[in-house]
């Protein structure tokens, strides 16, 4: 079965785009909003978010744990944050390759900002058969593309709410 590569989804904030751009593109939030995220380390010390910047990310799948390097490749403020995860590991990320992309939108529409979650399977030498057989070990039964959609619908809704019920997302 060929893999889907890329899914995303969608929801309107009731929020201006400035706002909740300056909230997701800041990975040490990302924890408050996603299902399998607990926030990031970035190098330096977290400051205003630009291209090139380099972070780790913490994340958990039931009793898994694992850290990923990502490097930011587009920081727009107020347009569009994305990131690529490109090394992978239990306590540091040593295992170095594509992994995956992921990218945020920000467009105004009325009564908010549409905010606009991508992810898209960098692993593209990994034969189908392959990578389905993994994702499916890794989730539970799942390919990642399923896996992910239901993970940026949570990550979004999570979004939404925490934006609309505390001044500034705060």
């Amino acid at each position: 079965m060929p893999r889907t590569y890329t899914v995303s989804d969608s929801i309107v904030v009731a929020a201006d785009p400035s706002t909740v751009y300056g909230q997701v593109s800041r990975p040490s939030l990302m924890g408050r909003w996603s299902p399998e995220n607990l926030g990031a380390t970035v190098r330096g010390g977290e400051r205003e978010t630009w291209n090139g910047m380099v972070f780790e990310g913490h994340n958990k799948r039931g009793p898994a744990r694992w850290t990923t390097r990502c490097t930011v490749t587009a920081a727009d403020p107020g347009e569009r944050f994305a990131f690529r995860v490109h090394a992978i590991g239990v306590r540091k990320p040593r295992l170095r390759g594509p992994i995956a992309t992921w990218e945020y939108r920000f467009e105004p529409v009325p009564g908010g900002t549409r905010v606009t979650e991508t992810w898209t399977d960098d692993r593209r030498s990994w034969p189908d058969a392959v990578a389905n057989a993994f994702d499916r070990i890794a989730t539970g039964g799942q390919t990642f593309a399923a896996f992910q959609a239901r993970n940026i619908r949570a990550t979004l809704r999570s979004l939404k709410r925490a934006m609309e019920e505390e001044p500034a997302g705060r």
